[in-house]
């Protein structure tokens, strides 16, 4: 094989793995991957096909400073998805959100550089930005992030921008929307309320439930991640929408449809700490520059990503 070797870290993961999978799913595609994964809770080799001889897996923490050199130096390009995630958890401990989404980054990029990588993919989110009561944020926005989640992944998207100032690291950073799909773990909004559906329970709606995210389906993402490998500019910054923006409780609506049930099964809540209002990204720096659209139909996907869940019980009840 002549095509490029790429370490992809936290690839066991929601994210991570559809990227990979995806990348993979052309038997022809000239790729050699490494998965660097610690396979934490939200993590799990079930995501992957090591069958593949295209695909290599390391039991790994990017805060590993000799394993990441290795592996590194075997490495053409970085795409760096492994990040604590679950805001509510960053809430109750943030050491953790630090620690990886910080510190793991700063070690991934040292090695880059040592190591002379061709481009380092940093995927990071629309928290960075915090709240947003109207419009639509553009990347040249100031970041304001409200919670230890977001605040961590803002450092990490800020440093890895610095390599690329100082060093001239080829760094390009990514920005999305909320995703969905099959395989996300239970923990967040979309599979923790379609899992609990599932199981006869109630769903727990947070506030009056009229926080608005924009939602992405997590195939149109990693499209938009490998649009940005392939064709993306050094140092810039790419967000990846969805287009589709809705209220927690207008996502709720759909997803009760979804799962033939009603409003009887929705419990109201206190609100979350810091909890931001609205999320919405500008993403025609994407389109015209890297011909980034999202194809996937929310409404529809959603139906799928309930029937994905509803025939796959082995894969999340051990995640409960």
């Amino acid at each position: 094989m002549t095509g490029p070797r790429l370490l992809v870290t936290g690839a066991a993961g929601f994210i991570g793995s559809t990227y990979v999978r995806n990348l993979l799913a052309d038997p022809a595609r000239d790729v050699r991957i490494t998965v660097l994964d610690r396979l934490t809770y939200a993590a799990g080799l079930d995501n992957l096909d090591l069958g593949d001889p295209r695909l290599s897996f390391v039991k790994g923490d990017i805060l590993d400073e000799p394993l990441v050199d290795s592996l590194m130096a075997g490495a053409d390009q970085v795409v760096h998805f492994a990040a604590e995630s679950h805001v509510d958890r960053s809430i109750t401990g943030a050491a953790p959100f630090v620690r990886t989404n910080v510190l793991g980054t700063q070690v991934l990029l040292d090695a880059a550089l040592r190591h002379g990588t061709d481009r380092f993919i940093h995927v990071s989110t629309d928290e960075v930005y915090g709240s947003i009561t109207e419009g639509s944020w553009s990347e040249d926005h100031p970041l304001a992030p409200r919670s230890p989640y977001s605040a961590s992944k803002a450092s990490g998207d800020l440093l890895a921008l610095a390599y690329h100032r100082t060093h001239g690291l080829d760094v390009r950073v990514t920005r999305c929307a909320n995703n969905y799909g099959p395989r996300q773990h239970p923990e967040k909004v979309v599979p923790r309320f379609i899992t609990r559906l599932l199981e006869g329970r109630t769903v727990p709606l947070y506030g009056d439930g009229l926080h608005v995210r924009e939602w992405l389906h997590v195939d149109d993402h990693c499209a938009g991640v490998e649009a940005v490998r392939n064709h993306g500019a050094p140092g810039r910054v790419y967000h990846l929408g969805g287009g589709e923006e809705l209220t927690n409780r207008r996502l709720t609506a759909l997803l009760l449809a979804a799962c033939d049930t009603d409003w009887s099964r929705v419990e109201y809540v206190e609100d979350r700490k810091g909890h931001d209002r609205r999320y919405s990204l500008d993403w025609s720096r994407a389109r015209r520059e890297l011909g980034y659209r999202p194809v996937r139909d929310l409404r529809t996907a959603l139906v799928e990503t309930v029937a994905w869940y509803r025939d796959n019980p082995s894969w999340w009840k051990p995640r409960i």
